[in-house]
């Protein structure tokens, strides 16, 4: 386990701040202690200083994972969000979308939501920006991109795409291999 390089840090932070805007502060800055990103074979983990302190205890070759994988790195260098993130990006989320219950399904199976399955969206959401996805019931589902702004989607065919899937619950059960 590393500490991130800048130019790494840059990409984490850039992603997030995608998602939940200035609110990536509130991630590292906790009042119930201090909190870093650390990086292990292009997996990045969200953890404690009092957990990192544990883990590095441990030898390199036996650790597994340490923390929360919030992400990883690609091979072309870009940073991926993976679905084990969504508990630190939910509460922060700037801007949010609520499936109808029909639509709930499709969506954890890793399809784009349409208008036709939108219940709401937050006002003033720009096109091509994160947003976190919930069920009406506000249980948070996973996360995409917008489309379409939210001035374009009334004006939107029923069955044209409002949000483009990038991560859902359902992968746990469906990527149980590659979350670790």
């Amino acid at each position: 386990m590393r500490r991130l390089t800048e130019d790494r840090t840059k990409l984490v932070f850039e992603k997030l701040a995608k998602y939940i805007g200035d609110n990536v502060k509130i991630l590292v800055d906790r009042p119930d202690g201090i909190y870093c990103f650390r990086e292990k074979k292009g997996r990045v983990y969200y953890v404690s200083e009092k957990i990192l302190a544990l883990a590095a205890t441990v030898a390199p070759d036996n650790l597994v994972s340490f923390g929360t994988c919030i992400g990883k790195f690609t091979k072309s260098g870009k940073f991926m969000l993976h679905i084990t993130a969504l508990h630190y990006l939910a509460p922060y989320a700037q801007h949010k979308i609520w499936l109808k219950p029909a639509a709930e399904q499709q969506f954890l199976y890793g399809h784009n939501i349409t208008k036709g399955g939108l219940g709401k969206i937050t006002e003033n959401t720009p096109h091509h920006q994160g947003v976190v996805i919930y069920s009406m019931n506000d249980v948070p589902l996973g996360f995409g991109v917008t489309s379409k702004g939210s001035s374009e989607i009334s004006n939107a065919d029923p069955i044209s795409i409002v949000c483009y899937h990038q991560s859902d619950i359902g992968e746990y059960i469906r990527s149980e291999d590659n979350l670790l």
